[in-house]
């Protein structure tokens, strides 16, 4: 005996009822635990003081919640519409996500921990525009290696983000050094230099292999606004690894270059998807 479509029609929104309501949930406690978080006080506010131990398990929830919804919406796993969801406010909070993990891993080692009320406040909002804009499905991909182009993508948000967010504790390490202020003499300043040009350099590396595999799959490359703006974004942050490399670019210059080049990569995609499906409202094939 055969369902007809009007009844499989009826079963596919209560299907997807419980995984849109998982969704909603893991959303809410992920919002809920970076707002608990950000609203801590620091105490001190030297770049090695200890974080409170009362945001600890906040933070163990938020980042857990976090992953769960991600998984959910770019998945769509039991969604009435399944199928890869890539929106602009996804892949801001998968980076946000990616840096806290890098975040919670380092900071186990190093003194990084007067930034957390900062990140908390930043994956706070990722996570509230990921749940207000989770974005469309995308139309079946032109090749099986179209996944593997996005996972590395997304994989160089992240190490970049991370690189970014290490460039600034190294700027603010400096101009603490320059200004004799207090608590400026622990601050890790070649170590945060060190895993700066670290990230960068392994975010150059999955970058290209993510740039290649779409020159690789697509059948018409097209320079358009996001491709234009991908490549001159690796173009910059190769370019900061060559002075690096060459020259010993260093300091406030290096940052400089760095900050441009993932200016541009986050123009490439988040702000080309931002442009289509909030300003102009087009579909996920645009």
């Amino acid at each position: 005996m055969s369902l007809s479509p009007a009844l499989l029609g009826e079963a596919a929104p209560a299907q997807a009822f419980g995984p849109t309501i998982a969704l909603a949930i893991a959303s809410g406690l992920a919002l809920l635990g970076y707002v608990w978080v950000g609203l801590l006080r620091a105490g001190n506010a030297d770049l090695a003081s200890r974080p409170p131990l009362r945001s600890v398990p906040p933070m163990a929830l938020a980042w857990t919640a976090q992953f769960v919804a991600l998984f959910i919406d770019i998945s769509g796993y039991g969604l009435a519409t399944p199928g890869a969801r890539f929106g602009f406010a996804p892949a801001l909070s998968m980076t946000t996500w990616l840096v806290l993990t890098v975040y919670l891993v380092e900071s186990r080692f190093l003194p990084l921990h007067s930034v957390r009320r900062v990140l908390a406040w930043l994956a706070a909002v990722a996570v509230l525009l990921a749940w207000s804009f989770p974005g469309e499905s995308r139309p079946t991909a032109a090749s099986p290696w179209a996944p593997l182009h996005w996972v590395l993508g997304l994989a160089s948000y992240g190490l970049f983000g991370v690189a970014v967010l290490h460039a600034a504790l190294m700027n603010r390490a400096e101009a603490r050094l320059r200004h004799k202020q207090p608590g400026a003499g622990g601050m890790p300043l070649l170590q945060l230099e060190r895993l700066t040009f670290q990230f960068v350099a392994a975010g150059v590396g999955v970058l290209s292999l993510a740039i290649l595999l779409g020159w690789w799959f697509t059948p018409s490359w097209k320079w358009d606004h996001k491709n234009l703006l991908a490549v001159l974004g690796w173009l910059v942050l190769t370019g900061l690894l060559v002075g690096r490399r060459i020259y010993g670019w260093r300091g406030r210059r290096a940052t400089r270059w760095l900050y441009a080049g993932a200016g541009l990569l986050l123009l490439s995609y988040a702000g080309s998807r931002f442009v289509l499906e909030v300003i102009l409202q087009r579909g996920a094939g645009a």
